[in-house]
């Protein structure tokens, strides 16, 4: 019995696994699924990979620190999944070793508090200089009020006291001098 390979027709239907949608070919030629169907498939899809997604996060809850813990051991990089117990066992209350040089938050630390320090002494001399400014220009507006109110008083005037005055003199004559 020879087998023999045929080119022209293959045990396995094309359209079994294809990623296409399936098409119809009729007399009138070539028909797409209906939009029902396409939304069917659609939420199916949506169904399943949320499906997925509810039993991975289940799966998570419940092995998830197991799972951290092994591969935070595997790899030193990824130390920092490793889970975090509230809880101290034995051996780690020894006291803990001090490291020689700070940590980078200990120098952190310290640059942010010289940092805040010179910006609180800089924000308390903008207050005094914002004061002695304030003060200035409020001697400057009475000075100004002081000006204004002398320019627009009224100007006194002083009276002089009344003199007494002699008898107005007779006008001169031209007839000779008066008789004696």
């Amino acid at each position: 019995m020879a087998y023999t390979l045929s080119s022209t027709q293959s045990e396995f239907p094309e359209d079994r696994w294809s990623t296409k949608p399936p098409v119809r070919r009729t007399d009138r030629g070539i028909e797409q699924p209906s939009l029902g169907k396409r939304a069917l498939r659609g939420f199916a899809r949506f169904l399943i990979i949320f499906c997925i997604g509810v039993v991975a996060t289940f799966v998570w809850q419940s092995y998830g620190d197991a799972a951290r813990k092994m591969i935070a051991n595997s790899s030193p990089q990824l130390r920092w999944l490793a889970p975090q117990t509230a809880a101290r066992t034995a051996p780690d209350m020894v006291a803990p070793t001090v490291p020689a040089t700070p940590s980078p938050d200990v120098q952190q630390l310290k640059t942010m508090s010289l940092g805040l320090a010179a910006l609180r002494q800089s924000v308390e001399q903008l207050a005094a200089a914002q004061q002695q400014m304030t003060d200035e220009i409020a001697r400057l507006q009475a000075t100004e009020q002081e000006i204004l109110d002398k320019v627009s008083a009224p100007p006194r005037t002083t009276a002089a006291p009344a003199r007494k005055s002699a008898p107005p003199a007779p006008p001169p004559s031209s007839q000779g001098p008066p008789a004696r």
